[in-house]
């Protein structure tokens, strides 16, 4: 029998449960239980809280934001408190997002990582991840395009954390920061056109 306490085996224990807690959705599930239709026939089909607030419910689009963010907090802590070594804690990060963007409970055809993202920066370095959500917060307020708060949240995260002395966790924050731009090309083709729709826009 293979040793399942062996370090690439526990490595592989803290992927899968990342992956399978970012893969809950979210969204879809309080789409469904508060009466609001098949949230991937709504608006953009995505899952996240942006498209949750095309239906008007302002209230589900908080809870779908929080619970995202949630998931991706929630596999960094497990994994910092169980987990025998901090790269099961990045790799637990990682397969958190992964999760999100591609769940398998939806054919793989997830969100595009953001509300995620933060969760997993507010529990492995709170400094950074209030910075984060600093940044996504005022780009949103101010600028009216979410994808564009999230490109710059995400962006900007690398660089402070080294600013803040945590640069052990800069290829993480890089890793993670590039899939949510390559989740978020159609929306950059669409900021460079002048055509993305501001937040709690019908489409």
């Amino acid at each position: 029998m293979p040793d399942i306490s062996s370090p690439v085996a526990m490595l592989l224990l803290w992927g899968a449960i990342g992956y399978l807690l970012g893969s809950i959705p979210t969204g879809v599930i309080l789409a469904r239980v508060m009466g609001l239709g098949d949230l991937r026939t709504i608006g953009s089909g995505n899952i996240g809280a942006t498209n949750v607030l095309r239906t008007g419910n302002k209230r589900a689009a908080a809870l779908t934001l929080l619970g995202d963010a949630l998931k991706g907090a929630i596999a960094v802590l497990l994994a910092s408190a169980f987990a025998s070594s901090y790269d099961a804690v990045q790799l637990a990060a990682l397969a958190a997002l992964i999760g999100h963007c591609f769940p398998v409970w939806l054919g793989f055809r997830g969100g595009k990582g953001v509300a995620t993202f933060l969760g997993i920066m507010l529990a492995l370095v709170p400094l950074a991840g209030l910075i984060a959500c600093a940044i996504w917060g005022l780009t949103a307020k101010f600028g009216k395009i979410s994808s564009l708060a999230a490109l710059l949240a995400a962006g900007w995260t690398p660089i402070v954390l080294v600013l803040i002395g945590r640069g052990d966790l800069f290829a993480l924050a890089t890793v993670l920061a590039i899939l949510i731009y390559l989740r978020h090309w159609a929306n950059i083709a669409r900021l460079r056109k002048g055509t993305e729709p501001k937040i709690g826009a019908q489409s």
